[in-house]
This record gives C-alpha cells, structure tokens and sequence, in this order.
C-alpha cells in the first residue's frame, strides 16, 4: 500500500522506525523509578483515582459526537474525537481549572479546546454566530462546544469545496481545513512559514491519532489509515514526521531535508554522509525563534539549571504563542506529546521568560499537556525530554544530571534547594504555578536521565565443546523426586539457542512414583568450589531455555555464605526459545533452601543448580539449556 511504503520510506529517511510514533501514553517501561515504594504506590493510587473520574466524565461524549456528525455530515468520522483528543484529551478546559494562566497563554475552553481571541482566533465567538447560541454555553456545555468546533471545521471544509451530498470528506482531503481551524493567529498573520508549520501541527497531530487509533481510559478514537502523502506535500511531511528538525526564523523556513538522526550521539547528520551544519545549541531540535520582545538577548548568570515545565495547552500553540508580540513570555524548548519532537524556541545563550527571578541562570522545557490529565506524558514526550536534559548535562558542568528530583509528584509548591539542578516549575521560590504537578514520573524521568551503564556478561556455560559444569545425570542429587534414573543430561547439537550446541535433559518419568517432578540439575556436582565465582553487585544470572512440554517451569539454586537459597519459580513457554533471568540484589527473588535465609548476602556466590519443576506425567519431556550467563 502506498502509505505502508511512505512510512517505510520515511523511516529510513529520518532514522527512526516509525513504530516508536506509537509509544502509548504514561507508560514508563523499561525503566523504573528509584522513589520509595510508598511514592510508587501513591502514584498507582492516583492514576487510579484519576481513571474512574476521567471515565465519568468521558462517558457521555461519544453521544454528543454522534449529534454532531448527523448535523454536519460532510466531517469525516473519528475527526472530532482527534480533535478532542489533540486539543484535551477529551477533558473539559478552563471549567475545571485546568488552564492556569501558565505563559498567560490563550485559555482554551470545552473538551475541544476552543479559544475565546486573547491573542488568538476568537473561535467562540465565530461559532456563536454560526450557531446563534451564547459564548458561555460554547465554553462550558460540551455538547455546544462540539457541536461548535463542528461548525467551524464544517465551514472550513465547504470552503474547501469538499462537501459530498450526505456524505463526508476523505480525512487526507481536510488537512487544509483543519490548519486553518486551528484558531492559532488571527486570519491576517497568517504569512509567515513558521506560524504555517504551528498550523500544520495541529493538523498533524489530529489526522496521527485517527491513524494510531486511541482506545485508553474511555477515549476512543476509530482506528482510521490516513494516506499521508495525500495529506501534506512531501516536505511539510517530513518535516512534521522528523523527531527534531530546525526552524529557521531569519529566512522563515523549516530545514530536514538530506538528514537523519544519529542515535549514539542524538545530533542531526547528512544522510549522503557528510557531517550536517548543527544548531547552535542542540543539533536535533527544530530552530523556531520566540519574537524578539519576548525574551532577554543575553544571560545574566551562568547557566546551571533546568525547569521542568507543562505548557497548558497545545504544542502548536506554544509555538505559536511564544512567537506572538503579545505574550511577553517564552521558554528554550517545547516537546510535543505524541511523538516527542523537539522545537527550541530561545537560544541557550539567551534569556527565556519562563520562571521570574530564576530565569538568568536556567533553561526552560516545555512540555504539551495538562497538569490535569496524565495522558499527555508518554513515553515518547519523557524519552525526548530525557535526551534533551542528557545533553544539557554533557555541554554545561554545572548542571548534573545526578542532582535531578527523584521524589514524590506534588501538586503544589514545593520549593527544592538550588542543589537539585533538574526540577520543576513548581520547585523554585517565588512561583505560583505547580507544573508538572501531580501527574509527572520524577522516579521515571531521574532513570532516563541517569541510565545504568550497559551491562557485562560472562557465559558461565555454552555447551559448544562439553556439559561444562553439569557433568552428572539429573538424578544425581538426592533432592530430585518424580524421575527416572534414565533421565539424561547431554550435550547436544541438533538445538540450541546460540552457537552450535546446547544442553539436552531428557526427563523420563519413575513409574513407580506419583510424585510431582523437581529436577535438581546439579553445577560441579554440588561442591561451590568446583563452579564459577559470580559477582553479586548489579548481578543478574540467567540462561536460555526451550522445551516442547507444557506445565515446566524453572528455578535456580545459589550458595551464599549462609547456605544455598533457591530463586522464585519462572514458567517455560513450549516450543520457543525463552530467557530466563534472576537479580542477586533483589531478596523477594530469593527463598531460602538449605540453611539459607532467603536473601543473597554475600559479595561473591556460586551457581549450585539449574531446577525444572513440571507436574507428573507419563510421557517424556526434553528441555535444552543454553548459554548460563551472569550479568553485572
């Protein structure tokens, strides 16, 4: 299809798979945070509470969609909930609190985040002529905020000459219309390149999630194959696609062309090549200036610091505020939520307008959301962010990335001391905005920016030229119940996981036995001293394992100083490879076995024994071990 050869395309073009566009929201995978299980529990608890009043609220939207598609039929389907989605993630603004004034952006209002003028396209009020209704109803009554945003959307359309006789537009044709929709700058400053792009993002972002499909906390978004090639020229495509691209303020352009993303050092390279002119100050970040009056052009401190901000509204709209006369406000960096592309705003040698007395000596990232909502910080907005912060901390000696906040999300002030050098906007003195409140992952986002050094293996065993270590019959220990003395252990070379060879163990059944199997397949034939020593410190011990059986789990056994301690019991898939793996620094992996405590204490230990665990049966089960490996 061709909008599968596009993406395929566009992915090697710009360097990155376009899978990663889909990383789901407020997941924190595959780091964990290193707050205190209290912290954690109080952050499950919240997003917890948060969900069933979300869904409560969610509930009685799709309804109110449908009223409007039956009124304005020329509205592809899925489109208002894409908008609701991009503009609020299906939350009602400003009722509930949810714009704080923060960079005294335009408020947007309803759950389609319409705006009211104050700097922007008076939205409420061009729908209240179109509809003949109040401007306060538009702003606080759902169903004639949608029916609104649907009558201005409608409007744009018609104009476009595509209204079809009770049918609706195809979803690439109207991303015309919902540029213009968007409510950005007023109709007469609609000139410039860059206020364009700010544009084009949004309708971006609402044609991506009727692409993805959202299905999450009672939003649901028709899942909807948009062509993008009929939906942007190819340039503005790319553009919009590309993680980080630059904007160009004094020739009003947006430049990706020929490059890619290198992912060791995250800065932008010529595809041909041949090294890329880099931005000023971070490579990978779209250059898109803030207007002149809205930040210092010089620093009157030392950069030492890094504020954390939420933007309270749009990405294409912080954009776009920050390069209007009339904000007085700006920030270095905004990241977009859906996909963590990077705009830099302010240059880092100058001084951004983003948290007071504080401003001379931090730099300011903002980040597309709510404090409100959890939903608009996923995975792909704190990877960005973290890549971003990572960088800071390289080029800037007095910002460490180890000072950053690890605590508890709070939804107020909370002043930190200027120790911590990495922190939110509510975390300095003489602030009154709580961003990123309640909802940001400190625990997570501290990880991403403080990740552990690549781990070192050693295969204690690969079986390429002997059983190494496991030299006896699976029989041998006296602990090993429900087996036959038939049972083997053997190399073998017609299966394995890596190489050329692995570890067969045939486990034949003891007829004259009921009993369940445990299989004590023995390392050096029960004497620590005959195995390997491994290093307990970050120490993960782990093998491969394969078997055509059901039912069969597995465990390990490890001589401590105390005894020998046996791991908790993991299951073996049938008929796939499967890497099983066990922490030496985590005691809930650990029971204690024979005069073991059920934690592993000392410095340095031993393997004693691989276990297999099935349920009786009269039929023999093979499984093949490979590569026994430690990693620290």
């Amino acid at each position: 299809m061709i909008r599968t050869r596009l993406l395929a395309s566009l992915a090697l073009a710009l360097g990155f798979s376009s899978l990663a566009l889909a990383a789901g929201p407020g997941a924190d995978a595959p780091f964990a945070s290193p707050g205190s299980a209290a912290e954690e529990a109080a952050l499950a608890s919240r997003l917890a509470s948060e969900e069933v009043q979300l869904r409560a609220i969610r509930a009685e939207l799709p309804a109110l969609f449908a009223e409007a598609y039956a009124s304005y039929p020329q509205i592809p389907a899925g489109t208002l909930e894409a908008i609701a989605y991009s503009q609020s993630r299906w939350m009602p603004l400003a009722k509930g609190g949810e714009n704080d004034g923060h960079h005294h952006m335009p408020t947007a209002h309803g759950v389609m985040g319409l705006y009211a003028g104050e700097g922007f396209t008076n939205q409420i009020k061009q729908a209240q002529a179109l509809l003949g209704v109040s401007a306060h109803a538009i702003a606080t009554d759902s169903r004639w905020n949608i029916l609104a945003a649907a009558a201005l959307l409608a409007r744009e359309i018609d104009a476009d000459g595509l209204s079809k006789r009770g049918s609706a537009a195809d979803p690439e044709a109207i991303a015309p219309a919902l540029a213009r929709y968007a409510g950005l700058s007023p109709m007469k400053e609609r000139k410039s390149a860059i206020d364009e792009y700010a544009r084009q993002s949004f309708a971006f972002d609402v044609l991506l999630a009727m692409d993805r499909g959202i299905n999450d906390k009672g939003m649901v978004v028709p899942e909807r194959a948009v062509e993008w090639e009929k939906a942007f020229p190819m340039d503005a495509l790319v553009k919009l696609r590309a993680p980080f691209v630059r904007l160009d303020a004094t020739r009003d352009s947006i430049d990706v062309g020929g490059y890619a993303i290198d992912p060791i050092s995250e800065t932008l390279v010529r595809t041909d090549g041949s090294a890329a002119a880099k931005s000023t100050d971070y490579g990978p970040a779209i250059w898109n200036a803030a207007y002149s009056g809205n930040y210092t052009a010089s620093r009157s401190q030392a950069i030492s610091a890094v504020t954390i901000h939420t933007t309270q509204g749009s990405y294409s709209g912080a954009i776009s505020w920050f390069k209007n006369a009339s904000a007085k406000v700006s920030a270095h960096y905004v990241i977009r939520s859906s996909d963590g592309q990077v705009t830099q705003m302010v240059r880092d040698a100058h001084t951004a307008w983003h948290v007071g007395s504080q401003n001379g000596y931090t730099l300011g990232i903002e980040h597309e959301g709510y404090v409100s909502n959890s939903s608009w910080y996923t995975t792909a907005m704190y990877n960005a962010s973290a890549a971003l912060v990572r960088h800071m901390c390289a080029k800037y000696s007095a910002i460490s990335c180890a000072s950053a906040y690890k605590g508890a999300a709070s939804s107020g002030i909370n002043v930190l001391a200027t120790s911590v050098k990495v922190k939110g906007h509510q975390h300095y003195a003489g602030q009154t905005h709580t961003d990123p409140g309640i909802y940001w992952n400190w625990g997570s986002y501290y990880n991403r920016l403080n990740p552990p050094p690549p781990a070192t293996t050693k295969v204690i065993d690969s079986f390429e030229a002997s059983v190494g270590h496991f030299t006896h019959s699976p029989t041998y220990s006296g602990s090993t119940t429900g087996i036959s003395s038939t049972s083997t252990a053997l190399r073998d070379c017609s299966l394995r996981k890596n190489g050329t060879c692995s570890l067969q163990v045939k486990l034949v059944d003891n007829s004259a036995s009921s009993a369940n199997w445990a299989v004590r397949l023995l390392s050096g034939g029960g004497t620590p001293s005959a195995n390997t020593t491994l290093t307990r410190s970050n120490g993960r011990v782990g093998f491969w394992v394969y078997t055509g059986g059901t039912g069969m789990s597995a465990a390990l056994g490890v001589d401590d100083s105390d005894g020998t301690e046996m791991s908790i019991q993991r299951s073996i898939p049938a008929n796939t490879w499967t890497y099983l793996e066990w922490s030496l620094t985590d005691a809930a992996q650990w029971n204690p076995w024979v005069g073991g405590n059920g934690a592993i204490t000392a410095s340095s230990v031993t393997l004693d024994a691989v276990w297999l665990f099935r349920a009786q049966t009269a039929y023999n089960v093979y499984v093949y071990i490979d590569d026994v490996q430690i990693k620290n």
